[in-house]
């Protein structure tokens, strides 16, 4: 049975980059639900934005993903999930779904200080570089730093720690 690796941290904490060289380092499939969401639904996106309409999607994607990454653990593929996780119960999700299939699960939780961050978010936009999905006003920033739910004494227990500056 594979290893299932579950990246999360706030935007712009480095979750893309990280997830990218993990998975080069353990020989392992990602999932990066931006690209998911970019490639799928985002041309679709309606003028007036909904959060309803983007979480509706946001979980489709999550369910064929997981489904698709259940079969590659269970061929003792390792896989490496770069979903966001800003939501705790999102997290313990998928830690179940992995512990259904008797497969470990190890968290990697990224940070960097805000206008850091920001600062990234933001050139991200301009450079449009690998790791750019789509374009984050500083609206849409300041919306999902309030909803990022931070770590847990007991995700951070036995979680790599990636601080960066």
């Amino acid at each position: 049975m594979g290893r299932i690796h579950l990246i999360l941290g706030p935007q712009g904490a480095g979750k893309s980059t990280y997830a990218r060289r993990l998975a080069q380092a353990e020989h392992a499939t990602r999932f990066s639900i931006d690209e998911w969401m970019q490639r799928m639904f985002i041309p679709d996106l309606p003028k007036a934005m909904s959060l309803s309409w983007i979480m509706e999607r946001v979980q489709r994607c999550e369910s064929q993903i997981w489904a698709t990454a259940s079969q590659i653990c269970a061929n003792n593929g390792n896989v490496i999930l770069d979903l966001g996780f800003t939501k705790i119960e999102s997290r313990k999700n998928f830690q179940n779904l992995a512990a259904e299939i008797g497969a470990q699960t190890q968290i990697h939780i990224l940070d960097a200080p805000h206008a850091v961050r920001k600062e990234r978010v933001m050139g991200r936009n301009i450079e449009k570089g690998d790791t750019y999905s789509f374009e984050v006003t500083p609206g849409m920033f300041d919306f999902m730093e309030k909803e990022f739910q931070r770590p847990t004494d007991e995700e951070r227990k036995d979680a790599v720690i990636v601080e960066q500056s």
